[in-house]
């Protein structure tokens, strides 16, 4: 959950050093490496996917 909390939170502009306050580290280093993910591509690939999966 923390590294969907830190993406949606980024994706959605909130500066890293909130981001990084908010889940407990002392600097952004480890927010921005290890937790923050770009969610957006991911969903657009599956969304194709699907809609590959289901064309009419």
């Amino acid at each position: 959950m923390r590294h969907s909390f830190v993406s949606l939170l980024s994706a959605s502009g909130v500066p890293i050093e909130y981001i990084s306050r908010l889940v407990g580290h002392s600097n952004t280093k480890v927010t921005e490496t290890v937790y923050r993910k770009q969610l957006r591509p991911v969903l657009l690939e599956g969304a194709e996917a699907m809609d590959d999966l289901f064309k009419s």
